[in-house]
């Protein structure tokens, strides 16, 4: 996202702030006599109405027919977030209680546990919608898989994931398989393919029954069908949501209609993972992105915020991406604080390789 390249003058940079802050803390529009009183400058009500209106005619504030107060535009927060969001550490409160619910249980690490726990506490964190999306199950490396006949035309397939994933998935074949047979290709998997990826398995799989016709035996003919059709079943990415009903209650969404479109967008899980995707790329080096109102490309988030982070084990590979989705009057300096947090705390404590799967290097954090 580019910065906006208008350079504001010292002093409306600081009455823009002073609005954005103040709109966000009360959800009503600013008037001049509650900025005169808040001035560091004691600048008089006129001539905060003269900066304001200055403002408003550079597309960075509105006001409200109904109203003399002003309100931010998606230009002003835009302004605001690349310039007055300070650099301030989170909150004690903050950090102890994120630490606490995704660090205090060490004993039982799964990744799908944590991002749920994740999506809940960025929600209850934000009084909005945490989301969470890990991504599809076939970009992680194999360390073990089982097939488990539950008829003759259905199987169960348990994946383990070397980043500690477990996924189980049903599905249905035609050719009839004992569960000796079964047992004997989910070992020749093992030994042939522990450590590489999902997606490799099943590429390197065709090419050896394709170019290596001479040694096409029934294993892996076997491990064709059956890796092949229970990855194309969980080729999708695991999607966690939370908080849809706090952002319908905000008063920034009034009318019925489009609390019903958010509402089914938040269905679409889809809809959100195509939303995070495309609010992280060409973020121009940031480490947490945002995406105001109408620089969204979906028209359901016309009148939304997100601020999302793709996430990273220690070592560089990838957990997924976390963010919070809300009205545009949020709070910018302490949830992109959260979500930057967050994001690092995984970098930094989070190690597939080790048996706990977290490092001493949160205790330092």
């Amino acid at each position: 996202m580019k910065k906006d390249g208008h350079r504001l003058k010292d002093r409306k940079k600081e009455m823009l702030a002073a609005v954005v802050r103040a709109h966000i803390a009360t959800g009503q529009p600013v008037g001049s006599f509650a900025l005169a009183r808040q001035s560091a400058e004691r600048l008089s009500s006129a001539s905060i109405r003269n900066i304001c209106a200055e403002l408003e005619e550079e597309g960075y504030l509105t006001h409200p027919h109904t109203s003399a107060g002003r309100v931010p535009t998606d230009r002003g927060y835009r302004f605001y977030v690349d310039n007055c969001v300070g650099t301030a550490r989170l909150s004690r409160t903050d950090v102890a209680r994120i630490k606490e619910r995704l660090l205090g249980d060490r004993s039982q690490f799964n990744p799908e546990r944590l991002m749920e726990r994740t999506s809940k506490l960025l929600s209850q964190l934000s009084d909005n919608v945490g989301v969470v999306v890990l991504p599809s199950i076939a970009q992680d490396e194999l360390q073990h898989i089982d097939f488990v006949k539950l008829s003759d035309h259905r199987i169960l397939v348990i994946t383990v994931s070397s980043a500690g994933r477990v996924q189980d998935r049903f599905i249905r074949v035609e050719s009839i398989f004992s569960q000796d047979e079964l047992n004997s290709t989910a070992r020749y998997l093992v030994e042939n393919f522990q450590g590489w990826t999902l997606v490799q398995i099943r590429d390197e799989l065709v090419r050896r029954m394709t170019e290596e016709k001479a040694l096409y035996d029934k294993y892996l003919r076997n491990a064709v069908v059956l890796f092949s059709q229970s990855l194309q079943e969980g080729d999708q990415p695991d999607v966690f949501i939370e908080g849809a009903s706090n952002i319908i209650a905000k008063p920034d969404f009034t009318d019925t209609e489009r609390m019903r479109d958010l509402l089914k967008m938040f269905e679409q899980k889809g809809r959100i993972v195509g939303i995070l995707n495309e609010c992280i790329e060409n973020t121009g080096g940031e480490t947490v992105a945002v995406r105001i109102g109408s620089e969204n490309r979906y028209l359901d988030m016309r009148d939304c915020t997100v601020i999302a982070s793709r996430c990273f084990y220690a070592g560089g590979a990838a957990v997924g991406s976390i963010g919070v989705v809300g009205p545009t009057r949020l709070e910018y300096d302490r949830l992109i604080r959260i979500v930057d947090f967050i994001a690092k705390l995984f970098e930094t404590t989070l190690d597939p390789n080790s048996s706990s799967h977290l490092n001493r290097n949160a205790r330092t954090l």
